[in-house]
């Protein structure tokens, strides 16, 4: 069986895995990326260059939300808090 390139997840995974990640067992909680912006002169040589944005992603974490959406879920169903003997 072949190797997989690619391994893909939903905005939905990503939250779910921060959250049991940190051990958040309450609220909304859902995916927050900051971006920067950068110009730049790109092209093929030097006499045919174009302005272009460059756009990175500076940091990937997690956000308290209003109410579950598809970037968002509620961390009491998806890492129930342990139970309590």
């Amino acid at each position: 069986m072949a190797q997989a390139a690619q391994i893909v997840f939903s905005h939905k995974e990503v939250v779910e895995a921060l959250i049991k990640q940190q051990g958040i067992h309450q609220g909304i909680w859902g995916l927050w990326i900051k971006f920067g912006i950068q110009g730049a002169n790109i092209g093929m040589g030097s006499t045919n260059l174009v302005p272009a944005a460059i756009v990175p992603v500076l940091e990937i974490g997690l956000q308290k939300f209003d109410e579950v959406s598809s970037l968002s879920v509620d961390a009491a169903e998806v890492n129930p808090a342990p139970a309590q003997e």
